[in-house]
């Protein structure tokens, strides 16, 4: 894919300026592909350091998010959780009071859906346009621009932004009206949970009757009941080392918002809120700030 676009114009034939907030390990790499794509970039982060090398790059630099949104047409978020994203937009220099009446506000951050309808309603009072277009994929995918947009709200305001997108990601997957984006991405993030959770679990069992846990990996790897992504955490389990691509505190974050929007709707799920307690439990324990591939470290009292 040809990440090389011209700017992304607006509906009056404009050239958009684009603001992001959170550079965090997934914005910092999405502003970059941003960038590298031709287009002009303004940021804010609550620690400026992070956005030195976007900096260099060309980006502008703005003190508070309310400062961003006022240079913005389209406002970008990527946040660690739903109280983030609240405090950003709604808080003291809040983006939502800066931006301009019409533009859009794309949030990227994993959080509820109910919490996105919220802020649907939210911008909408304010003449906003609002889009819930969070990412499947982590630190790498988000470096070479291979992110997976699961995206909710109008189709017309996707299609504005869909060279944004695409500087960023390899594909665009529309699910619906405003909260449909963040639904699909909880439904993502359960299935990725829990398939690492019981991958390792798997590893440890082979481990604990006497095989080499090399050869388990190989084996469970090269058989048909095995995720891509999996593949990906070889390594880390071989060598651990647990540098974070997705950190576990983030996973047990996520698995907090399925048993929170499964609770809404009336939903039983047995199996994932045992899978949150254990990286709960894992988080409890410091595995905080370590990629959630280290829960298999967990599992086995390897730390």
């Amino acid at each position: 894919m040809n990440n090389k676009i011209k700017l992304t114009m607006n509906k009056k034939g404009e050239n958009n300026m684009i603001g992001f907030i959170g550079l965090g390990i997934m914005g910092s790499r999405m502003a970059g592909n941003l960038l590298n794509a031709g287009n002009e970039l303004v940021v804010h982060n609550r620690t400026k350091e992070k956005a030195e090398d976007l900096l260099d790059k060309g980006a502008v630099w703005a003190e508070s998010p309310r400062k961003t949104a006022e240079q913005s047409d389209v406002l970008y978020t990527m946040l660690a959780n739903p109280g983030a994203v609240e405090e950003a937009a709604l808080g003291e220099d809040g983006f939502l009071e800066g931006l301009k009446e019409g533009s859009l506000w794309v949030d990227c951050s994993t959080v509820n859906p109910s919490f996105s309808r919220k802020m649907a309603d939210e911008a909408k009072k304010r003449g906003i346009r609002f889009l819930d277009a969070p990412v499947a994929g982590s630190k790498i995918p988000a470096e070479k621009g291979e992110l997976v947009f699961v995206a909710g709200g109008s189709q017309e305001d996707l299609a504005e932004v869909e060279s944004h997108m695409k500087a960023m990601g390899k594909a665009i997957q529309y699910q619906g009206e405003n909260g449909k984006g963040t639904s699909m991405k909880l439904v993502i993030n359960l299935m990725l949970a829990q398939t690492m959770a019981a991958f390792s679990e798997a590893v440890s069992f082979g481990e604990s009757i006497g095989l080499e846990k090399e050869t388990v990996l190989e084996t469970l790897l090269g058989g048909p009941t095995t995720a891509p992504f999996l593949n990906g955490k070889k390594e880390k389990l071989l060598a651990g080392d647990y540098s974070p691509e997705f950190p576990l505190e983030h996973m047990q974050k996520d698995m907090q918002l399925v048993a929170q929007t499964a609770f809404e709707h009336g939903t039983a799920l047995p199996i994932a809120n045992t899978t949150k307690e254990i990286y709960a439990l894992a988080k409890q324990q410091g595995y905080n700030d370590q990629d959630f591939s280290a829960i298999y470290q967990f599992l086995t009292n390897k730390k």
